[in-house]
Order: structure tokens, then C-alpha cells, then sequence
């Protein structure tokens, strides 16, 4: 079988459009921004075959070859699945456990093992802090954080590198300063974390 065909920036917007992936609106990200737009990566991710275009092109931004895939939960766990899989290496996820990320389900990173970060979205980068952090905690090497897409103005600064497939630079502000509230239009939440507006 011949590997998956590049991925440009524009066919992997264009992805995002077709699969609704990318949702206009009124939103409270995880992150406790607001925003006009919202990324629901698992929209596009759960396409089989875009899901595997995506972790080979991410694949190929390790700067190092890892021993292991290590993603957040719930939204990096398909992406670094998919990641892992071109690369031949272990795949895990963190969990939260009492607010805390954590490793559960038998997951044990050995110290010294080298760690790559895969991630769907990143916006302000905190879940994927936290996930560092932990594996660092574990005595794990940490090489790099990876995701489908960077939404921020400005990435964040991980202490490690970090490379996205595609930077759409959508404007995030806190709800005292959103004009959407000042407007009146009632806002949804639509990710996996609980959040208080």
C-alpha cells in the first residue's frame, strides 16, 4: 500500500469547511475564551481516511523519532492514535482525575522514554501544558507538542517546540471584553471540558 498523498494548508481548510469541522457562532471555548468560530476536530477526525492523512503529516514534524504518543483526552486521543500508527510507536492518553491530568488504564511512561505531545486543537495550550507537565513529572523526555490546528494569534509557549498543520489565527477574548456578549447573543459550549462562563 502506498503511504497517504501531502496535505496542503488549503485542502485541509477546505477539509474542515466540507466536514463541518469548522463552526461559526457564538462560543465559550474550554479555555474560558470566547469566540466567533469553534473547531470540532472529532468532526473531521472521524473520517477514517482523513484521520490517517493527518497523523502521517504529523508524523512527519517529530523532530525525533519518540517512543511514544501521549494526547489529552478526549480530543487528542484519535489524532495521536493516528500519529502513533506512522510511527510505529505507543499511543496514550491523559485523563483527568479530579481537575488533575493523569495516566490511567495500566498507561506507565518509563523515565528517559522520549515524548511527543499530539493534540487536535490548541488554543491557548493549557491542556497540552498540563500533559507536559505530568510527563515530565514521569521522568519522560518531552520533544515536541503537535496538533491539527493552532487557533491562537500567538502560539503559546510550551517550553518545547511546537508545529501545527495549519494555523487559522481565530480571534479568542475573555467574556468581559466579547462583542457577541455585548451584543446579547447567548453563547454555546461546545467542548469536552467544564468550564464556568
Amino acid at each position: 500500500m502506498s503511504g497517504p498523498l501531502p496535505l496542503s494548508s488549503q485542502e485541509l481548510r477546505s477539509l474542515l469547511v466540507e466536514t463541518g469541522a469548522m463552526l461559526e457562532g457564538h462560543f465559550l471555548l474550554s479555555s474560558g475564551l470566547h469566540s466567533d468560530r469553534y473547531m470540532q476536530c472529532a468532526l473531521l477526525l472521524s473520517h477514517p481516511r482523513h484521520a490517517f492523512r493527518l497523523g502521517a503529516a504529523l508524523a512527519k514534524l517529530c523532530p525525533t523519532p519518540p517512543d511514544l504518543i501521549l494526547s489529552p483526552a478526549l480530543g487528542g486521543i484519535v489524532i495521536g492514535q493516528e500519529t502513533a500508527a506512522a510511527l510505529d510507536v505507543r499511543a496514550y492518553f491523559a485523563e483527568r482525575e479530579s481537575g488533575v491530568m493523569t495516566l490511567r488504564r495500566g498507561f506507565m511512561i518509563e523515565p528517559g522514554e522520549k515524548v511527543v505531545i499530539v493534540e487536535d486543537v490548541i488554543t491557548t495550550g493549557k491542556s497540552t501544558g498540563e500533559v507536559i507537565a505530568m510527563a515530565r513529572g514521569l521522568g519522560a523526555e518531552v520533544v515536541a507538542a503537535l496538533s491539527v490546528v493552532c487557533r491562537a494569534t500567538t502560539p503559546p509557549d510550551l517550553g518545547v517546540p511546537l508545529a501545527s498543520l495549519i494555523h487559522l489565527h481565530l480571534a479568542a477574548t475573555p467574556a468581559d471584553t466579547c462583542e457577541l456578549c455585548r451584543q446579547g447573543k447567548p453563547f454555546i459550549k461546545p467542548g469536552s471540558r467544564t468550564k464556568k462562563p
